[in-house]
């Protein structure tokens, strides 16, 4: 496991998306954590986007409470950026309980302008390394059946489908929904971008 020095000293990565726009990889800091900008960027998301969100980034408490997981040490947050506009984030977050401590819970967005480029997969892969610098075993996503393009993005990066859980949570709309837990093992990942 790194020490926070030695993750910190892995930002900002400067990258170019597939389409040539370049954009910056860096860690979200509670200090630095700007709540406008997520908040900007949930504005740009579609309605099918938000009501797939596992946490309501449009409430600016919800957001509030992310900046405290974030000194906390339960999440660990990277932020894509242009011109200092977020575009994509993804983040591990981790249980405290003791029995899932080296299970972290994969989430990553990018706004719609910015998908199927390059920079949902970048951050991806920063992920995958945080996760194992965090000593992390195993990352797991949790997504509705019914999120396909999703799914298949989760499988090509080799998550597989271990469990399906009915009913288990209820959307944006008040609709219960099934849940698709799909996990990777981190032990031997190595691709980087």
């Amino acid at each position: 496991m790194e020490t926070s020095s030695d993750i910190h000293a892995r930002y900002p990565k400067e990258l170019q998306a597939s389409d040539g726009r370049r954009f910056t990889i860096r860690l979200m800091e509670p200090d630095d954590f700007d709540k406008s900008a997520v908040l900007k960027f949930a504005k740009g998301l579609s309605e099918d986007d938000l009501l797939y969100l596992r946490t309501d980034i449009t409430d600016p408490a919800v957001v509030a409470q992310w900046v405290e997981n974030l000194r906390s040490g339960h999440t660990t947050s990277i932020m894509a950026e242009v011109k200092n506009e977020l575009v994509g984030y993804a983040s591990v977050h981790r249980e405290p309980a003791r029995w899932t401590r080296d299970v972290g819970e994969l989430r990553v967005n990018a706004s719609p302008q910015f998908r199927g480029v390059g920079v949902g997969r970048a951050l991806v892969a920063e992920a995958f390394s945080l996760g194992q610098a965090l000593g992390l075993r195993k990352l797991c996503g949790m997504l509705t059946p019914d999120q396909t393009g999703a799914r298949t993005a989760f499988e090509r990066l080799g998550f597989r489908v271990e469990a399906l859980l009915q009913g288990w949570v209820r959307d944006r709309r008040g609709y219960t929904r099934d849940i698709l837990v799909m996990t990777y093992d981190l032990d031997g990942f190595t691709d980087q971008v």
